[in-house]
């Protein structure tokens, strides 16, 4: 099944449909997977007047995210809370433009035949953008586990905001403090702020790996982590190896493992700011 076809099915269909609109979500999920979604009457537009108000105070929507994230339908979870996020942060500092729009589309490649109901999902996330940050703990909390995700939305994020900028100019101060408290939700490192906010590509070793190669916990302290790689370093050393009198098969091994250690430590001292 398609990922669009999927959000746009039981789940979220709660949300743009109201009361009814389980029952409703579900034949969209399915209409989106066969391709039998009409096509929108005309391309979303930057002054939407609400033509209707079906969830003035965002209950549905988080509601919508709730049962995805209890129901353990992450892919769901991440579609409907990157649509709702990049909505809320469009709007959060001056009415959503045509910039901001065309930059949310550029990089969520949505199939055409579901864009009316993207296009209604943003309408309505816009309508209050003051509770962003329950969508980013629910998601940040779901991808605990899978930093490179949440780090790759915070980027679109980055990359929205800055949309309607001329080259230069700075964030807008609602934008920033919005982007620093998701940054924060999601439970992301400094490195991940830079890249995000450069937009730099993310590195080849996740955050999470890089713990697990240097054989600690992410919950060690600085110095504790610091510690450690020393002695990693201590050990494995090929000097060190060499001192010891060990193969060069041995020494080979050593050699590739320091490597590791120690590309894993440059991801660490760069997500803690070390």
């Amino acid at each position: 099944m398609a990922i669009w076809g999927k959000i746009f099915g039981g789940v979220t269909g709660f949300a743009v449909g109201g009361p009814a609109g389980a029952a409703l979500g579900v034949a969209l999920g399915h209409a989106a997977d066969t391709g039998a979604l009409l096509q929108p009457e005309s391309g979303w537009s930057d002054r939407f007047a609400a033509r209707t108000n079906p969830d003035p105070g965002g209950a549905a929507t988080f509601m919508a995210a709730k049962l995805a994230a209890a129901m353990g339908k992450k892919e769901q979870l991440y579609g409907l809370c990157s649509v709702i996020l990049c909505a809320k942060l469009a709007k959060c500092d001056a009415p959503v433009n045509r910039h901001e729009i065309n930059a949310f589309k550029a990089r969520f490649r949505v199939p055409q035949e579901n864009m009316r109901e993207l296009g209604r999902l943003f309408d309505m996330s816009r309508q209050r953008t003051d509770d962003y940050d329950k969508f980013a703990r629910e998601l940040g909390q779901t991808y605990a586990d899978d930093k490179q995700a949440l780090e790759n939305l915070l980027a679109v994020l980055f990359a929205i905001a800055r949309a309607d900028l001329k080259a230069g100019e700075p964030l807008a101060p609602e934008e920033l403090r919005f982007l620093r408290q998701v940054h924060s939700l999601f439970g992301l490192g400094k490195g991940a702020w830079d890249r995000a906010d450069q937009g730099m590509a993310s590195p080849a070793m996740a955050e999470n790996d890089a713990y697990v190669i240097m054989g600690i916990e992410s919950s060690a302290s600085n110095e504790e982590i610091r510690a450690h790689w020393k002695m990693l370093v201590r050990q494995y050393h090929p000097d060190v190896m060499a001192a010891r009198n060990a193969s060069a098969a041995e020494i080979e091994v050593a050699s590739a493992k320091i490597s590791r250690i120690n590309a894993a430590w440059d991801i660490v001292k760069k997500e803690r700011g070390i």
